[in-house]
């Protein structure tokens, strides 16, 4: 869903723990529009603000650390008043600003510094504020009417927010200082600092739903341990990637950190949020592609997805949310908005592809695992997942997968790029539903095929026979109805009177991805995909640029989308193309170096000839899981690795190592329950694969094509 409205997060910095995130200036300062403090999809601090006096601190420089658990600015002071000692002069009192956040909490230290010859006052004061805006609201939507903001409640070190809202649960927020204020209200703490020279005062606070034992340095440090042990500890699941390229290496390690930074530990494992600040929650398809993109190296991330989409599956027909029985979760939210259905996203299943990507990821696994135990615990959500793709299929006149929304307040278009205006004919027109999307199809070609080798493993021959078949048939079907042969490309979607969108999108690209075209049109997809009117030299549009609705600013229409752009490399690579792939992750990460490492969930499709550096989308959310994640799907793609659970073994095709990078190891990935390292070296003109470590001679290495 697009993002209405919202400062620029290019100059933002972000923390996330559990269900709480943050979002600030380099300042550390919440000065409102999309900044804030969150808990479940409600905004505990809509205003926090450090001032000396009546005077804005001057910023030397901000930073979040390379494992995304603190955020630091240093700030300086502007000239101060005499205030019963001397003026400090400009730029010799030393602020350093500290936060993280744990167990849903927000902890800050600010600590001050006189770097002066003598005795400064200084007047530190802080302005907050709590408008329990859900995050609907912040994103732009109006509502009706709000529940009750009740009066604030003070103590000497606490301010305490209550909001009840018209659900009747009451929301609260409390901000709590380790020292007693001189002057306390209910929108202002004031501190007179009596700062010496060389001497370091200060203040702790934190905020979060309830109160707890008052702010300390011991809380403070304990906490920040606790935190950095956790982010330690997701990050340590997961093979690691070291080429010895300085920037190279630190993109992936920022991808990495990024991912650890979005994972949720929740009670079905480990889950990815979809990305800060609009989609800070549960949802299925940006998960399910996470975890694919990222299952090489962490199939502990996949494992989490599926318990969790699997124990959240739709089990009721019912339009206002869009959900069936074996449909899966689209969307999932926390907030009043969603409680009193405002929304129907409290539990959204309005998502056309997430049940077949979830059964296409369950095979997956299984491939890249050998757990079968777990496949046989996930069987029936399996069952259900396709029993409902087979009966929409069994609903359509060419037996494709397709989606009409049920309720007026739920999403027009239902797959990935489901905006308003993603899907259209040539002339411009929007088509009439249902529509069938082609990519869609393809991930229900793969669905298919996953669980014809899931039933095969599991000894039951028949349904693996008619699954197998019926995908054979929805094969024959796509490539009837979806190809163009005058463009020697598939079209977008059939609309609801069978009428092809013959328009060229990347969609097809997904096509790849799942391995349904045959060679010859798959090589001339790749052939479209690689033209300028596609690929921007940093990587591939959403949208052909000389097609009706074009525009490289918007949102489905032209930009460039990360995951989109890993996925057509996938499947290009899939089809022997992986020039191809080294040439996108070439682009990628030219991209994310201009982007300080951190890949945006979109940027624009302007082609890379009009300018140096990639044009930002000023909402994109940063940082955004499958964002993150395509690094290491491109990567794999130029490697051509891939563990075969079933055998045990790792398993090699035609690698490619990316231009200036001789050497690539990929570091712990985990072989049933052994761990080896996977080195690849240039050696002249091919690329020499060796296992290093202490399983690697247990490890079987084979070499495919």
């Amino acid at each position: 869903m697009e993002p209405i409205a919202g400062n620029t997060l290019a100059t933002n910095y972000v923390l996330k723990d559990g269900d709480s995130f943050i979002v600030a200036d380099a300042a550390g300062d919440i000065e409102g529009g999309s900044d804030g403090f969150f808990h479940n999809d409600t905004r505990l601090l809509s205003r926090f603000l450090l001032r000396l006096g009546d005077s804005q601190p001057a910023l030397l420089s901000a930073a979040v650390s390379r494992d995304n658990v603190m955020f630091v600015a240093h700030l300086t002071n502007r000239p101060l008043p005499p205030l019963g000692g001397s003026p400090a002069a400009q730029g010799v009192i030393h602020l350093q600003r500290e936060r993280f956040l744990r167990n849903d909490r927000l902890y800050e230290r600010i600590a001050c510094m006189n770097y002066g010859r003598d005795v400064v006052q200084l007047p530190l004061r802080l302005s907050f504020a709590a408008d329990f805006r859900d995050m609907f609201e912040v994103r732009g939507s109006v509502r009706a009417a709000r529940g009750e903001l009740l009066a604030a409640e003070s103590t000497r070190t606490t301010v305490v927010y209550r909001y009840r809202g018209l659900d009747e649960a009451v929301r609260t927020s409390v901000l709590a200082f380790s020292r007693e204020p001189a002057r306390l209200e209910p929108d202002i703490a004031e501190f007179m600092l009596e700062l010496h020279p060389g001497v370091r005062e200060e203040l702790y606070l934190e905020c979060g739903t309830i109160a707890v034992d008052a702010p300390s340095a011991q809380r403070f440090r304990d906490g920040a341990v606790h935190a950095r042990a956790t982010m330690r500890s997701r990050q340590r699941r997961a093979g690691q990637i070291h080429s010895g390229g300085p920037l190279f290496d630190a993109w992936m390690d920022k991808s990495r950190a990024d991912l650890a930074l979005l994972t949720s530990e929740l009670d079905t494992g480990p889950y990815p949020y979809a990305g800060i600040p609009w989609f800070s929650t549960p949802f299925g398809r940006d998960a399910v592609i996470t975890a694919l993109q990222t299952l090489w190296l962490d199939p502990g991330i996949a494992r989490g997805v599926l318990a969790f989409l699997a124990h959240h599956q739709a089990q009721e027909e019912s339009a206002f949310l869009d959900a069936a029985p074996g449909k899966i979760m689209h969307e999932t939210r926390k907030g009043e908005m969603a409680a009193m259905r405002e929304l129907p996203f409290g539990r959204y299943y309005g998502g056309v592809d997430t049940t077949p990507l979830f059964v296409t990821l369950a095979g997956a696994y299984a491939e890249r695992t050998g757990d079968l135990m777990f496949i046989e615990r996930l069987w029936p959500a399996l069952r259900a997942a396709t029993q409902w793709i087979e009966r929409v299929c069994d609903g359509n006149r060419d037996g494709f997968l397709d989606y009409a929304r049920g309720s007026s307040t739920g999403l027009a278009n239902q797959g990935w790029k489901d905006s308003e205006d993603s899907v259209f004919h040539a002339d411009g027109r929007f088509p009439r539903g249902p529509i069938a999307l082609v990519e869609v199809q393809g991930y229900a070609f793969a669905a298919l095929r996953a669980m014809a080798l899931l039933a095969k493993r599991r000894n039951d021959v028949d349904a693996a026979m008619r699954w197998q078949e019926r995908s054979e048939r929805l094969r024959a079907a796509v490539e009837e109805r979806f190809w163009m042969s005058d463009a020697g490309y598939y079209g977008i979607a059939v609309d609801g009177d069978g009428a092809l969108c013959r328009v060229r999108a990347s969609n097809p690209g997904h096509l790849l991805f799942a391995g349904l075209p045959d060679a010859g049109r798959a090589a001339s997809v790749a052939a479209n995909l690689l033209t300028p009117a596609f690929h921007t030299g940093w990587g591939l549009r959403t949208l052909a640029s000389d097609e009706v609705r074009y525009n490289p600013m918007s949102y489905h229409n032209g930009s460039v989308w990360p995951h989109d752009t890993a996925l057509c490399a996938a499947g290009l690579a899939r089809y022997g193309d992986r020039a191809a792939a080294v040439r996108l992750l070439r682009g990628m990460f030219e991209a994310a170096v201009h982007f300080d490492l951190r890949l945006p969930e979109l940027f624009c499709g302007f082609p890379r000839a009009q300018g140096p550096t990639p044009v930002a989308y000023p909402v994109a959310c940063l940082p955004q899981a499958w964002a993150a994640g395509s690094a290491f799907m491109l990567l794999q793609s130029c490697l051509g690795l891939e563990i075969d659970g079933w055998r045990g073994e790792v398993r090699v095709e035609r690698p490619m190592l990316p231009p200036g990078i001789d050497r690539i190891a990929v570091r712990h990935v985990a072989v049933d329950a052994r761990r080896v390292d996977v080195v690849f070296q240039r050696q002249g003109d091919r690329i020499g694969t060796h296992l290093e470590g202490r399983d690697a001679a247990a490890v079987p290495l084979r070499f495919v094509g």
